[in-house]
C-alpha cells in the first residue's frame, strides 16, 4: 500500500477530485477532512505521512489547522492548497509550518511532483 494521506477541504468534490488524483499515483487517502479542527483529530487517528490543507474553511481554517497538528507534531508534513490570490495566507501557513503548497484548480502532475518532493 501507498503512502497515507489525510486530505482537508470544506468542499466533498475538492476532496474527491485530489483523492483521484493520489490514488491513481499510488498514494492511499487514509481520511477526510472538512476543517481545521478536524484535520488535527483525524491527523491524532491515522498519523499520515502527508496532509492536503485547504486554506479557507469554516469553523477552523487552514492556518490554524496547520499551527494545531505543528504544535503537537513538528514533523507533521502538510501541503497547502491555494486558490489564485491567495499568497498572503500561502505565507502564513508556511509560518505556521506548512512544507509546500499547490494552487487550486489542481493540475495532476503538479500535485504529484509536490507530494513526491515531500515525501517520495
Amino acid at each position: 500500500m501507498g503512502k497515507k494521506i489525510l486530505v482537508v477541504d470544506d468542499a466533498m468534490f475538492m476532496r474527491k477530485l485530489l483523492g483521484d488524483i493520489l490514488h491513481k499515483a499510488g498514494y492511499e487517502v487514509v481520511a477526510e477532512a472538512s476543517n481545521g479542527e478536524e484535520a488535527y483529530n483525524k491527523y491524532k487517528e491515522h498519523m499520515p505521512d502527508l496532509v492536503t490543507m485547504d486554506i479557507t474553511m469554516p469553523d477552523v481554517n487552514g492556518i490554524e489547522g496547520v499551527k494545531m497538528i505543528t504544535e503537537q507534531y513538528p514533523d507533521a508534513k502538510i501541503l497547502m492548497c491555494s486558490a489564485m490570490g491567495q499568497e498572503g495566507m500561502v505565507i502564513d501557513s508556511v509560518k505556521a509550518g506548512a512544507k509546500g503548497f499547490i494552487v487550486k484548480p489542481f493540475v495532476g502532475d503538479k500535485v504529484i511532483a509536490e507530494v513526491q518532493k515531500l515525501i517520495g
